[in-house]
């Protein structure tokens, strides 16, 4: 049955974007289609499909129908003309930078990335001469100082990985756009309901679809969506002869994961700002990060391009043995990287999601102290959350009496 109307709330396209009730049998639910290849009713039809003159499924390597269906929810959700979906977030990052670059290009990117990024950065670079910069990007000037001829991708997580600093995407996608790059957009923390970038600027937007989309701790896979020409340009190019692809079982279960996204975003955000009171009050924490901070130095920014702070929190103690000390306290949250399912998760990223960069890269470009701890509050009653962290904060040493200074501005990082 056709549709006759397009929705407007979020809420009701996360449920209803995956439509399959034109399919046979009229399911409800999506159907899973678990198969490799598909049967072309003649030689002529296979020819012509192979040849990109007429639309139909190939090969699962390219597409499968309930993989087709998530690559449109995610579109929707997001305000795009296409998706495209791959085996992982690093298989979204490394198929869209891959296909934007070539020896010789240059990349800027955000003074902040997931260390797997900065992984992936470093290997185009040496094996492929793919020059990258980091950059401040709360400082427009310098931002347009760091532009080169051969710039063509400006890359930006937002908020930033780990230390949640957040960027203006609109001032940065017209310095971008003035020096012919394109704009990425990591919105893994945020997804499309908090935040979408394509609205202020950004050409492309990845996602890690392990994290809040599929909310679960249940699955690996990630999503980018973009113009229509150039997700087709990646799935028959990056996507089909490198091969990162979403198996249908996952897309699945995204599928059922953005169902109650908006709700469990909602319960992430207020948990969030109840663990953030209190660790801003707090005599052993020194500097907390968190975009929802009442007297966030960004507000102004955060209100326009944000729905509302997710459900990261980022601190800093005193010593890395004191995080130590706090991780291996814990015992409601889980010590695990990731973030985004329903349990709260602690990590050390500077040992842990952020262990591949350089400590002098890691502490003085992108402001991740020894010390610091991240937090994906889940969804559990936001009093046990605060009773754990309350109990593992105990079991560390007092240090010598000092004043608590909680910052709130990310760009003060040390």
């Amino acid at each position: 049955m056709a549709r006759e109307f397009e929705f407007e709330g979020f809420e009701t396209k996360s449920i209803h974007a995956a439509d399959p009730r034109s399919e046979a049998f009229g399911s409800l639910t999506v159907p899973l289609y678990m198969t490799s290849t598909y049967v072309f009713p003649d030689a002529e039809t296979g020819g012509a499909r192979f040849a990109g003159e007429e639309q139909g499924m190939i090969y699962s390597r390219i597409a499968n129908p309930t993989v087709d269906v998530l690559e449109k929810a995610m579109a929707q959700l997001e305000g795009a003309e296409a998706g495209l979906a791959f085996g992982s977030g690093m298989g979204a990052i490394s198929a869209v930078l891959i296909a934007m670059v070539k020896s010789g290009d240059h990349i800027l990117c955000s003074d902040g990335l997931y260390g797997c990024t900065y992984g992936l950065l470093t290997m185009l670079k040496e094996k492929f001469g793919v020059e990258f910069d980091l950059v401040d990007m709360s400082d427009m000037e310098r931002v347009r100082a760091m532009m080169r001829p051969q710039t063509k991708v400006v890359y930006v997580e937002t908020p930033i990985n780990p230390t949640l600093k957040v960027v203006d995407l609109q001032a940065v996608s017209e310095i971008a756009h003035a020096g012919g790059a394109q704009l990425v957009v990591d919105n893994t923390f945020m997804t499309p309901y908090l935040q979408q970038p394509l609205k202020h600027g950004a050409d492309v937007v990845v996602h890690s679809a392990t994290k809040y989309l599929g909310g679960h701790g249940d699955l690996i896979a990630g999503v980018a969506v973009g113009s229509k020409a150039f997700l087709d340009e990646l799935r028959f190019s990056t996507l089909k002869d490198i091969g990162a692809v979403m198996a249908p079982m996952e897309a699945w279960l995204i599928l059922r994961g953005l169902k109650t996204l908006s709700l469990r975003m909602e319960r992430h955000c207020e948990n969030a700002h109840k663990v953030y009171t209190y660790l801003a009050n707090h005599p052993k924490v020194s500097k907390v990060y968190f975009p929802g901070a009442p007297d966030h130095p960004q507000q102004e920014l955060i209100a326009r391009q944000m729905r509302g702070s997710s459900g990261m929190i980022a601190f800093e103690v005193q010593t890395l043995e004191a995080g130590r000390t706090l991780m291996n306290s814990v015992r409601l949250a889980q010590l695990a990287v990731s973030l985004g399912e329903a349990t709260t998760l602690i990590q050390h990223p500077a040992s842990m999601t952020h262990a591949v960069v350089p400590a002098d890269v890691r502490r003085d470009e992108m402001g991740i102290a020894d010390g610091l701890v991240r937090l994906s509050v889940g969804l559990e009653h936001p009093d046990d959350i605060i009773a754990d962290l309350e109990q593992a904060l105990a079991k560390i040493p007092v240090q010598q009496p000092e004043s608590a200074k909680v910052d709130t501005d990310p760009h003060t990082a040390a």
